[in-house]
């Protein structure tokens, strides 16, 4: 089973939140009992923000076993006609935002997303299987 993880799992757990860590934490330990753990480009720029350095967000996100998987092509414009759809149903954003690159790259590179921003996903990427940490 591959999981792709989104951003606001991995702050969680690197950032000791106090509200979502525990059991963000939890969740990744299930995933990665269950199989491969991967994120795309776009999760590792927004979790290296939260770093002092590039090597220091790297060591933290291979300690817990995350693969770097880039965005193919398929999902980069799987990314681009979920962008289109919300802007048709009124969406502000003028720019692809990270989440519809996220979502795609899930979508067509992994079996499941595990997020806690269910909502945005399932409005979007209607066939990606999502993992919330905070849903029992």
């Amino acid at each position: 089973m591959i999981t792709a993880v989104d951003s606001n799992v991995l702050l969680d757990v690197l950032g000791a939140d106090p509200i979502f860590g525990p059991a963000s934490a939890s969740a990744l330990r299930t995933v990665l009992r269950e199989g491969q753990l991967l994120a795309c480009e776009v999760v590792w720029a927004e979790v290296a923000g939260s770093f002092v350095s590039a090597a220091a967000a790297q060591e933290a996100l291979k300690f817990l076993n995350l693969e770097f998987s880039a965005l193919t092509i398929e999902a980069a414009l799987a990314a681009g006609l979920a962008w289109k759809a919300y802007r048709k149903l009124g969406g502000q954003r003028t720019r692809v935002a990270a989440d519809f690159l996220i979502g795609a790259h899930a979508m067509s590179q992994a079996d499941r997303l595990l997020t806690r921003d269910r909502g945005f996903y399932r409005s979007y990427f209607k066939r990606l299987s999502i993992i919330d940490p905070t849903s029992p």
